[in-house]
């Protein structure tokens, strides 16, 4: 690896904004002393379980890809938890990358595999950190929450060994199997991205937008104070 891929891969992005202060403030708190491995490791733990995993959030809006954006978000999907790892990574020191496959998640609910029309989830999100000389696959999507609620394997991550999903539940059913590798990138490719997406599941954007207006209106109107007449 030379020096200006290493370089490229610690700078801030639109996406990646390592330089933010969200972002800073979160490696502060998380990252701790030590070696950069000592250090990757803990961000990848709190950035798995900062944010929950959930669907639900999923959209093509530029805005949702922002690292930062996410820390504040109530959920997110892989691909923004992964842009904020990488982020995180690169605040601390750490060079970063994106990297992306297409896996078929085989215990998908029947509503999101409906709306896909299709068991592939295209896309799927992981971070690469480079750490003692060598790039290792970190993958923060599934939070403790989400892994407890569903039967899945938490991913634990060693800095040392690639950490991606196990192929098997808790239960042993088959879970994630990976299809397709779609390389990696220092930036989130977004316009790639959006395109693919709107290609291949518009009714997922489509209900999932509606779901998220759903509940910001029911936010809106529990915050509003009652008027009596």
């Amino acid at each position: 690896m030379s020096a200006e891929a290493l370089e490229d891969a610690l700078k801030a992005t639109a996406y990646v904004d390592a330089d933010s202060a969200p972002i800073r403030d979160f490696v502060a708190t998380h990252a701790g002393g030590g070696a950069a491995r000592e250090r990757a490791i803990r961000l990848y733990y709190a950035v798995r379980d900062a944010v929950p995993y959930d669907l639900r959030y999923f959209g093509v809006e530029e805005e949702i890809f922002v690292a930062s954006n996410c820390l504040a978000s109530a959920g997110s999907f892989c691909v923004p938890k992964a842009l904020t790892l990488a982020a995180a990574a690169r605040a601390a020191g750490i060079p970063a990358r994106i990297g992306f496959a297409d896996v078929r998640n085989h215990l998908a609910s029947p509503r999101i595999l409906m709306l896909m029309d299709s068991d592939i989830f295209r896309w799927h999100a992981y971070t690469l950190l480079f750490l003692d000389g060598a790039w290792v696959k970190a993958t923060p999507a599934f939070d403790l929450g989400f892994c407890a609620q569903f039967g899945v394997q938490p991913l634990e991550f060693d800095g040392r060994t690639d950490s991606i999903f196990h192929p098997f539940d808790t239960s042993g059913r088959q879970h994630m199997e990976y299809v397709l590798d779609r390389g990696t990138h220092d930036d989130m490719p977004f316009e790639a991205f959006r395109r693919d997406m709107q290609e291949n599941y518009p009714r997922l954007i489509v209900a999932m937008a509606a779901d998220r207006e759903r509940r910001a209106a029911a936010a809106r109107t529990q915050a509003t104070p009652e008027t009596r007449s």
